[in-house]
């Protein structure tokens, strides 16, 4: 009697008692599905029917008596032309549609973005998501296939690399200062979950949870930041290093036997000394006032030589320069400078015969005019 109660299966359904499988076939063996049978799909599942390796019928929560009236598809493939209601065999996938929530990522490798204000910058970052199953019969076609029993962890690898190689791009598209991202977290998670979603259409998985919790800067970048934070919590330098000073002082007076100590507590005396006497003011020092003023001090050395006028003149269509006005001289007695010489330099409009600029023609002076002709 039970190898004849066996042979048909007039249930068809699956209580999930795990936290991680996606996709459970029904285990139906050799025996034959009942036509008329009771197929009970309960909530976050969808049952598939598959016919000698073709999806057929897919059923949402719900109980169903199977009939060909409910299954067209399955009827049209097994050839069912006058609804006959003999049993059937057929493969029963059954999918979670539930959010799967404790999946995590991380980066193993830095993402590298460009940052405004330090330049190329390496970034880790981990967190977690949640995946749902969108399309049961996508995900049969291009993930799961003919596996009894397909679990997170075979596609958990498959996301996290899909993640990282959409984060750095998200990373650099949001133009969000580096000092900015711990605030833009969440957005930049939204935006993540919207693209992976998108991406992963094909396959019947939609991200509709990304959670970035933690994005880290390189050790360098870290100790810049922290020098950078005393520095703007310390405000104005000098008082900074009289505070510096005056902690000093105090754990040099606590350690009275070290040698060293009393020199640099000496020392740092002295100097603070010396920084109170040139922070009083002329009401505080009365005293000072009576003092009368002394004379300037000479200066240390002559001023410095002024700038000597440069010029150019113009020997055979060609300009040479520049020179001096010692250097033109020498060229007046060499000749190569006449009075019919042109000459410039920066101020002047234009090029002049020499003995029209002042400032040349009084270097003639000395030189007597060219012999008349002789006859």
């Amino acid at each position: 009697m039970d190898r004849i109660r066996g042979e048909f299966i007039d249930i068809v359904e699956w209580t999930d008692d795990s936290r991680d499988t996606i996709v459970w076939r029904f285990p139906r063996y050799e025996n034959e599905i009942k036509m008329g049978a009771k197929l009970v799909v309960r909530e976050s599942q969808v049952a598939v029917f598959v016919n000698e390796g073709q999806i057929a019928d897919v059923f949402k929560p719900g109980t169903y008596t199977l009939e060909t009236q409910n299954l067209p598809l399955l009827a049209t493939l097994k050839g069912w032309k006058y609804g006959f209601h003999s049993p059937f065999k057929a493969e029963v996938y059954f999918v979670t549609t539930r959010q799967f929530t404790d999946m995590k990522w991380g980066t193993q490798n830095p993402v590298i973005v460009r940052d405004a204000e330090f330049g190329m910058v390496r970034l880790r970052a981990f967190g977690a998501f949640a995946a749902r199953v969108v399309d049961a019969a996508a995900l049969l076609r291009e993930l799961a296939g003919t596996d009894p029993q397909f679990r997170t962890e075979e596609v958990q690898e498959y996301l996290r690399q899909l993640i990282v190689g959409r984060l750095g791009n998200a990373l650099a598209t949001a133009g969000v200062p580096m000092l900015d991202l711990a605030t833009q977290q969440d957005a930049i998670g939204t935006k993540l979950a919207g693209v992976l979603t998108e991406e992963l259409a094909s396959v019947g998985i939609a991200i509709p949870k990304f959670i970035i919790e933690n994005i880290s800067l390189p050790p360098e970048v870290e100790q810049a930041i922290d020098t950078r934070s005393r520095m703007g919590i310390a405000g104005n330098l000098d008082q900074y290093t009289q505070f510096q000073a005056a902690n000093a002082i105090g754990d040099a007076a606590r350690n009275p036997g070290g040698g060293a100590g009393e020199g640099i507590g000496l020392g740092l005396g002295m100097a603070m000394g010396q920084r109170m006497a040139a922070g009083l003011s002329p009401q505080q020092a009365p005293a000072a006032a009576a003092v009368p003023a002394q004379a300037p001090a000479p200066a240390a050395g002559p001023p410095p030589l002024p700038v000597q006028q440069q010029w150019y003149i113009g020997v055979g269509g060609a300009q040479q320069g520049p020179y001096d006005t010692a250097a033109l001289s020498g060229l007046v007695g060499a000749g190569t400078l006449t009075r019919t010489t042109l000459v410039w330099h920066n101020g002047m409009s234009g090029w002049l015969p020499a003995e029209q600029v002042p400032e040349v023609g009084g270097l003639f002076a000395s030189v007597p005019p060219p012999l008349p002709p002789q006859v």
